[in-house]
């Protein structure tokens, strides 16, 4: 029987623990986006979980789609992350880079003026976050064949960048109806190419990028982050255990580290048969408790557990699950910004009794 403080086996690295740090997108990195000392700080303060995911890294400058974001793709970005890097090994924790293309979640006003770029032009519903005045999504350009080519080097090559940044692995952001995910879910994907119609199609950028990452760093130290409840920037796919199991089947053949599922425990989630298809780690992720956490991993439904917000408000939040110790509450306002407040600020567990 698992608990939250076994350690655990992922790909070629071993973790302390089995809590998980989600990749959570913070927007406090700057206009040209490298990690500060205010990111490094936020990190150090986080460093008690086993596994860190670093929140949504963009690949490249047409890759964005929100302020602030952090980027790996040139030098001064790469000493930027090192310094976090160093700063969680410092702690005894991993880490890995999320690496990210927002696809049609954007807007040329963050693409000097360019339209945003997907498999299909499928306009999403909804705002474009964080810009003010509010902006609705437009209808994306479809990606020609030379330029799915050139993203996938771009994901190479950020993948790369992670190494000399220090990282212990990479994950591929194909979650949340961003690039990898429009293409792969037949709702955004429209194409009639080697790119689209059957699933094997639709997977194609998904595997292309994942076979990258692991020529630069083998397969043991690669993860995907997945979405299989389908509920995040207005994707939809017509079978979703077909899409999302062969996706699924794929990775496993591959032998990567781990697979982070979005998708919280429902009599309709589709993580038990995903699950059930892959052979290496699996990471769940959404709504848990620390009741539910512990339940999870004493029962095999997950190898370790991921937390987004509660870890946003609780920089010591693994004590606090050990302990059952009670939660600070995450203040939504202080999502995003530009300061400590609402970031570095939220008090560990002594300094809150105090």
């Amino acid at each position: 029987m698992a608990e939250l403080n076994t350690p655990l086996q992922v790909g070629d690295v071993e973790i302390s623990n089995r809590l998980v740090l989600a990749p959570l997108t913070r927007a406090r990195s700057g206009e040209i986006r490298v990690p500060n000392d205010l990111n490094v700080e936020y990190y150090r303060q986080r460093a008690n979980a086993g596994l860190m995911l670093t929140e949504a890294i963009v690949i490249s400058p047409t890759a964005v789609g929100y302020e602030h974001t952090p980027g790996l793709y040139n030098a001064e970005q790469v000493a930027g992350w090192k310094k976090v890097v160093d700063a969680v090994h410092e702690q005894g924790s991993k880490i890995f880079a999320q690496l990210w293309h927002v696809g049609r979640i954007s807007h040329p006003d963050l693409l000097n003026g360019e339209t945003p770029v997907s498999a299909s032009a499928v306009q999403a519903d909804g705002h474009v976050s964080l810009l003010r005045p509010k902006r609705p999504f437009e209808t994306p350009r479809p990606l020609s064949i030379e330029e799915i080519k050139s993203i996938v080097q771009d994901y190479k090559n950020a993948a790369a960048l992670a190494k000399q940044a220090g990282f212990d692995g990479v994950e591929l952001h194909a979650a949340n109806g961003y690039l990898i995910d429009q293409f792969l879910q037949s709702s955004t994907n429209l194409r009639d190419d080697e790119y689209g119609g059957a699933i094997e199609n639709r997977a194609r950028l998904l595997l292309e990028v994942v076979d990258a990452f692991i020529e630069v760093w083998g397969a043991g130290r690669v993860g995907v982050h997945l979405a299989p409840r389908m509920d995040a920037h207005d994707m939809g796919d017509a079978n979703p255990s077909e899409t999302f199991g062969y996706a699924v089947e794929q990775l496993s053949q591959r032998g990567i580290a781990f697979i982070f599922a979005r998708e919280y425990q429902a009599e309709d989630s589709l993580s038990p048969e995903l699950r059930a298809k892959f052979k290496g780690v699996w990471i769940a992720n959404e709504k848990l408790t620390a009741e539910s956490a512990k339940q999870i991993l004493a029962e095999g439904k997950a190898d370790a557990v991921a937390f987004g917000l509660a870890y946003i408000a609780n920089p010591d939040l693994y004590q606090r699950l050990l302990d059952n110790a009670p939660l600070n509450r995450v203040n939504p306002e202080t999502l995003y910004g530009r300061t400590a407040e609402g970031y570095t600020d939220y008090p560990a567990l002594e300094k809150a009794d105090a």
